[in-house]
């Protein structure tokens, strides 16, 4: 016999919500900032095809979105984050939305590229 009590069809498996909430209790709200921040530039990246696999997973529209979510997230913390992590974060932003740009087949007008609205017109 053994000492181990059975697992319950619950416990299979699924995660501990429990455990998952006391650690992201514990974590600085600038250091979650900067981690979607970070997720953001990632998904972004390959979404317009800045990885290995290139144009295997470029969609522009979707990278759109993702580099307008970083500009409008970044735009918001700016108070919240020092500019030790904020200048980093934005110089990775400027980037994207270059790369944006030079991907784009019809470059937007300045000013109307993802995440323009928050950081203003990018220029090369």
């Amino acid at each position: 016999m053994s000492d181990t009590p059975p697992e319950s069809p619950e416990s299979a498996g699924s995660p501990d919500f429990d455990a998952m909430t006391r650690d992201i209790a514990e974590v600085p709200a600038v250091e979650v900032l900067v981690t979607v921040a970070v997720n953001l530039m990632s998904a972004a990246a390959v979404k317009l095809g800045l990885t290995e696999e290139g144009d295997k997973y470029k969609d522009l529209d979707e990278a759109r979105k993702l580099v307008h979510a970083l500009a409008g997230l970044l735009d918001a913390s700016a108070t919240e984050i020092s500019s030790f992590h904020a200048a980093p974060l934005r110089d990775g932003l400027k980037s994207l939305q270059l790369a944006f740009r030079e991907a784009s087949l019809v470059p937007d007008e300045p000013g109307q590229g993802p995440g323009e609205k928050y950081t203003g017109p990018v220029f090369g």
